[in-house]
Parts: structure tokens; sequence; C-alpha cells
């Protein structure tokens, strides 16, 4: 790589990324060291398998730094049609794993497709916004972008593998950030609260709550004498729905008897605004009653035939509707045990009780971060979460330090993917998170979490070094 290429590289990130790597490894080390086995040199021990992907990273980072930046922008559609690809050829030939048929096995080697797919739909994603004339404003330009990361997400999500579906989702942060409208983000936190109650309380309550909601805003927005005939045609409807219900004996769900007074409700309040000028944003608030509608209905759907059933004990037992602690609750039991008795400085390197004898399944991948707390203690459980924070502060300041949108948009996107990573993981081992399955960047093992991670990284760093260009 020429001398003045050397000088533009962000060595800041650089350094962050030797440190975690570097401290990852050393706690995949202590979650498989074996006293009475010392050997280091031996391809079963994931360690030693752990530093061999290390080695093919610093190669491939090689490799992405002397190609030049205008590939990753030209070939970005073709790498995503490969992934997307490679994605659908997993679901009919993979190897299933843990109830995923997410992995490619070629002997001792296994790969996970989705870590390139995160890649390759970040730069497809950056395309498309850096296209001349892009708007979020214009439906087309909206749904070309959605289509991007829905494909991925729905072909991972027929994988079985809900936890790197919902890593996708995180890509409306970017486009908040290049001129989405922030409705579309509080309609994110409501689908979220919306969903989260559906697994909590009736849907009827919920559907309930939300005509409430909406009547209530329409009723501060001065609709107060056209807010009378809408409820009591709800109040007629429901008060014969209950009737029928006793009379003939039948088993409907309240939900289903409140659902024909909000529509003929709906309907009146319609037509209403097409006669009065000044209800014309009227239809803005109907829609957004019958998305919540729909999305109370369609989450209970999902919840109950989608998920898996060990995936439904997990988010029960997080949300406090199960208790199962020798079951799906283990994990989580014995992730609290090993982080609380690390205390404020750690048991001390290879000292963990609960990391030695095998406690935490997964120890090394999905809930890596037991071993830190039990072994460095809260010293080294926050040293961690700083040098995270320092890369996700580090890589929005680049970002935002580019003449290229295209850059722009991959630097954002890549902070995001890293931090969705890093906050679900840390919030599965001290229960704010279901388990779902998501390695914590740089830390969990595994070649090819630590190569996506790493290309994702390296290949914002390539375009960094032409961050005063037009790079189209």
């Amino acid at each position: 790589m020429p001398n003045s290429q050397t000088k533009k590289i962000d060595w800041v990130v650089v350094l962050l990324y030797a440190l975690l790597v570097g401290f990852g490894w050393l706690n995949i080390y202590a979650a498989n060291f074996n006293p009475e086995n010392p050997v280091f040199f031996d391809t079963k021990f994931e360690y030693f398998k752990q530093l061999m992907w290390i080695g093919f990273s610093l190669f491939f980072i090689g490799v992405i730094l002397i190609t030049d930046s205008k590939f990753y922008v030209e070939f970005s559609y073709i790498f995503y049609g490969i992934t997307i690809f490679l994605l659908i050829l997993v679901l009919l030939l993979g190897k299933e794993v843990n109830g995923a048929k997410s992995w490619f096995e070629i002997g001792p080697v296994r790969f996970q497709p989705v870590e390139l797919c995160k890649l390759s739909t970040t730069l497809a994603v950056s395309r498309a916004i850096s296209r001349y004339g892009f708007s979020f404003d214009k439906v087309s330009d909206l749904l070309k972008v959605a289509g991007i990361i829905l494909l991925p997400m729905l072909i991972i999500i027929l994988q079985n593998d809900t936890g790197s579906a919902l890593v996708f989702a995180v890509f409306i942060l970017v486009f908040y950030r290049e001129g989405l409208s922030p409705y579309f983000l509080v309609f994110g936190l409501i689908a979220a609260i919306v969903t989260t109650l559906t697994l909590m309380v009736p849907n009827s309550t919920i559907i309930g709550l939300i005509a409430f909601g909406v009547f209530a805003v329409l009723y501060l927005k001065g609709l107060r004498n056209e807010l009378i005939k809408p409820a009591l045609i709800i109040l007629i409807a429901f008060g014969l729905g209950y009737l029928l219900r006793r009379v003939l004996e039948k088993d409907w769900q309240t939900e289903l008897i409140l659902l024909p007074g909000l529509l003929g409700a709906s309907i009146f309040l319609l037509a209403t605004s097409f006669v009065k000028r000044r209800l014309k944003k009227l239809p803005v608030y109907i829609l957004i009653l019958w998305s919540a509608i729909i999305l109370t209905l369609s989450a209970d759907y999902f919840f109950e035939s989608v998920l898996s059933e060990y995936q439904r004990t997990r988010i029960n037992v997080v949300l406090g509707l199960e208790s199962d602690p020798l079951g799906a609750g283990w994990n989580l039991t014995q992730s609290k045990i090993a982080i609380g008795s690390g205390g404020f400085m750690g048991k001390g390197f290879l000292e963990g009780t609960q990391t030695k004898f095998d406690f935490v399944p997964e120890q090394s991948t999905d809930f890596i971060f037991c071993t830190v707390g039990e072994e460095w203690g809260f010293v080294g459980s926050i040293s961690v979460v700083i040098l995270f924070l320092a890369l996700f502060l580090r890589l929005i300041y680049l970002a935002e330090q580019q003449h290229s949108t295209f850059s722009r948009v991959y630097g954002y996107g890549v902070a995001a993917i890293f931090f969705f990573h890093f906050a679900i993981n840390m919030g599965m081992t001290i229960g704010l998170a279901p388990v779902i399955g998501i390695p914590l960047p740089f830390f969990s093992y595994g070649g090819s979490s630590l190569w996506g991670f790493t290309l994702l990284l390296f290949v914002f760093l390539k375009l960094d070094t032409n961050r005063n260009e037009l790079i189209r």
C-alpha cells in the first residue's frame, strides 16, 4: 500500500479494533482453557481456531486497503445479489445449528452468509441513497431502500434466525440521518411498545387503549362535536356484539366484538372528512389507528405461530411471564451469577469458576461477556463498554467528515450495526433483552462474525482515506 494511503488511515479506529480483538481473544482463551490439557497449538480448541481467524482477518484487511474505493461503489449491487443468492442457497442446502438453517459446512469449517449480507446490504443501501436525486419524500425511493432491507430479512426469518434478521431493522436510524421523517421513528417506537404489550396484556385491552389514544388526540385537536356520533357507533356495536355473544353462547374474543364498532366509526369519520375540509388530516389518524390494530393482531400471530417454542419461552422469561430456571432461564441465571461474582476487580485471568466449569452454555460465543465480568470484574466490563462507545463515536465523527454521500451513509450503517450487536448482546447477558443469538463484535468466537465485522469496519476505513473526494 502506498505511503500516502497509509498516512490517511484513521489509526484511532485501527487501535480500537486491535484492542477489542485482542481482549476478545483473551476471553475466548479463558472460556476454553483447560489446566489439565494446557496444549496451545491444537485445532480442537476454540482459542487456537480464533487465532487463525484473526490471521485471515489481517489478510482481508490488506486486500481491502489496496483495493480502489470505487470498487465498493461499482460492485455494491452485484455483491448484494451474490449474498442474497447465498442466503437462498443456505436455506435449501445449509446445515441446521441451534434450530437455524443458516450455516454452510465444508469439512471442519462452518460459514454463515448472513454476516456477509450485512456488509453487502450496507453497500447497497449506501449506493441507493447516494444516487443523484434520491429523496425519502419520493415513495419510489423509499420503497427501493425498504426492499433492499426487507428481502434479506424475510429470507433470514425463513431460516429461523430471527435475531440476525432484526439487525437489519437498525437501518432506520441511518435513514433518519439521511432525511427520513421522524414520524417513522415514532411509529417504530410505538410498534415496539405495542408488540411488547401484546405479550403481556390481552389484545382487547391494547386495541381499546389505541382507540382511546387516537380519539383523545382528535379531541385535543378540536374535533369535539365530530366525535360524538363515532363514539355512539362504537358503544352500540360493542353492546350488540356482547349481547349476541351471551345469547348465542359463542366463544368470541373481546377484540372481535370491538372491531365492527371501530370500523363503523372509522368509515363515518372518513366520510365526514370529505365533507368538512378542516378534517383533511383525519385519514392519517385513521390509518395510524388501523395500522396499530393490525400490528397488534399480527404480532400475536407471529409470536404464537412463527417463533419456535424455545424462542417464545426465552422472551417470556425476560418479560417475567414464565419462570424456567433449569431450562430457557438457565443461561440468563448463570450469566448474572458469573458477572456478579466478579465484583469490582474480578477473580483474575483464568480464575473464573463459572467460566472454568462451563456453567454458562455458549460462553465463548453469545455469552462471552460473562467471562469478562467474572474474571475482570466491573473495571474490565466498563473498560469494554468504553472501548465500544469510543468506536461508535469515532465512526460517527468520521462519517460526518465524508464529502461523499455513499461513504457517509456507509459509515453510519457500520456504526448502527455495531451498536445493535453491542446493545442486544449486553442486554442478553444481564436480562434486559431476550436471548436471540446476537454475537458481541470482535469478542464472540467464530470466523464468520469476526470476518464480517472486520470487513464492515475496514471497508469504511478505506472509503475514509478518500474522505475529501466525491466517490460515485
